[in-house]
């Protein structure tokens, strides 16, 4: 057996001991000892053997000076459990993947992670799923990193989750890269016109061979939310570190808010749509949803301008770079303004120029709050007056800084007419403006 990656070294200790990728084995170091199940290498230090321990995580160890011997050989085809498959009863429901671990499948035998491409595949980490849903079918547009996509990929996947709705499925689960899994919910949000089924999208934190993986909890979860009457575009993920329920949010006012806890995703500036438990208990906590209606069809409005930029003010920023950006091309701006929406203003450095000229060419810049929490007003400050009323900057009310730039996209691929985008940058067409602040909503 070939062990491609590893040294000569390594090799010869592996073969002479009949040890395969996916055996459990024992290394020995020095005063201590290291049990786990052998990786394939492909990259790193080639003096380094690679086991996955029995909490999930991967290590490497040095081996010289080392020794290994087989405990147990690797799980072999015929142990395998038999295969299940969906119950036809059930409500149909599709799955769309992008990529990601949520819908890996690891096979023990090699070590190796691949991709899921059959329905019933899905049952051999979940098997929970078959209680709850009949998944027709695994779509995958594309598969790639979530740091990866672009507006092209919002609307394929928008194309996507019409034709599988209009097919006849009760609802559409996503799975996704969490990184920038908000972009998407939020495009979906704009780009599925006359939706009336749950569009649940769904990632994963953790990787489901670690012993704090959050897959299969939020696939169960996602499941339930895809049988209920929400007919929303949301983000279904763990509402706690815990594994005791999700959360499932409005695709235009979820945010992810920590790089790797669990309960990462979090409603801003309103609450959430539902909790979801894991024995399929929903409590509806946001009673302002649409409800489901399963005799209407969806249409992709999916056109999105791509030359869109998001800056943030600070303090000294250059205006400069608004310019650079224009030259360049882009059609529109989202600001990230400081409080209640100020950029520096009589400042050496002011943006105020700059901004007045782009809006004067037609050119629209939106404002949205840096702070996440609260909404831009335009009245408090002077400065916020010469901002919105003498510069012509748009106010994004309490739309996160990512939903307004994936709301402009949406607009200016639509029209390029100035006042026509600040009617639709400023009117609340998929519940990412709300009427009032929550002040329960706060770090919710």
């Amino acid at each position: 057996m070939t062990f491609e990656g590893y040294s000569v070294k390594i090799k010869n200790a592996l073969e002479s001991q009949k040890i395969s990728v996916g055996d459990l084995i024992e290394i020995k170091k020095g005063s201590k000892t290291y049990t786990g199940m052998l990786m394939p290498r492909t990259q790193g230090d080639s003096n380094c053997i690679v086991i996955k321990l029995a909490n999930g995580y991967n290590i490497g160890i040095d081996f010289r000076n080392a020794s290994v011997r087989r405990i147990k050989p690797a799980k072999k085809s015929s142990e395998k459990k038999p295969a299940l498959s969906f119950d036809k009863t059930k409500p149909q429901v599709a799955l769309i993947t992008t990529g990601g671990t949520i819908t890996s499948k690891i096979d023990y035998e090699t070590g190796a992670v691949r991709s899921l491409i059959k329905p019933d595949e899905l049952l051999d980490t979940t098997p929970r799923l078959r209680e709850i849903i009949n998944l027709t079918e695994i779509s995958s547009p594309f598969a790639r990193m979530s740091e990866d996509m672009n507006a092209d990929d919002w609307a394929k996947i928008a194309k996507e989750t019409a034709r599988l709705l209009n097919k006849g499925n009760k609802s559409v689960i996503i799975t996704h890269g969490t990184d920038t899994l908000h972009y998407t919910a939020a495009a979906l949000s704009f780009a599925l016109k006359n939706l009336h089924k749950p569009v649940v999208l769904v990632g994963a934190q953790r990787s489901s061979d670690r012993g704090s993986a959050d897959t299969t909890m939020n696939l169960v979860c996602s499941a339930y939310v895809a049988t209920s009457d929400i007919a929303e575009v949301g983000i279904c993920m763990h509402g706690s570190i815990n594994d005791d329920y999700c959360l499932f949010s409005r695709g235009t006012k979820v945010r992810k808010m920590h790089t790797s806890r669990r309960d990462a995703f979090r409603p801003i500036n309103e609450l959430p749509l539902a909790k979801i438990w894991y024995d399929g208990k929903i409590e509806i906590v946001n009673k302002n949803y649409k409800k489901r209606n399963d005799s209407e069809k969806v249409e992709a409005d999916a056109k999105f301008e791509k030359k869109v930029a998001l800056l943030k003010a600070y303090p000294g920023s250059d205006p400069h770079v608004l310019e650079y950006y224009a030259s360049k091309g882009y059609k529109g701006f989202v600001i990230e303004g400081t409080g209640l929406g100020h950029v520096p203003t009589k400042s050496k450095n002011s943006w105020i120029p700059v901004i007045k000229k782009l809006t004067k060419d037609g050119i629209p810049v939106v404002i949205a709050p840096q702070t996440l929490y609260g909404r831009i007003n335009p009245n408090v400050y002077t400065n916020l007056r010469i901002l919105f009323y003498d510069a012509g900057a748009i106010p994004g009310q309490d739309m996160l800084p990512e939903t307004a730039y994936v709301k402009l996209c949406w607009a200016l691929g639509h029209t390029k007419d100035f006042d026509k985008i600040k009617s639709m940058m400023m009117e609340n067409i998929a519940g990412e403006i709300t009427s009032r602040s929550i002040i329960n909503a706060f770090l919710m």
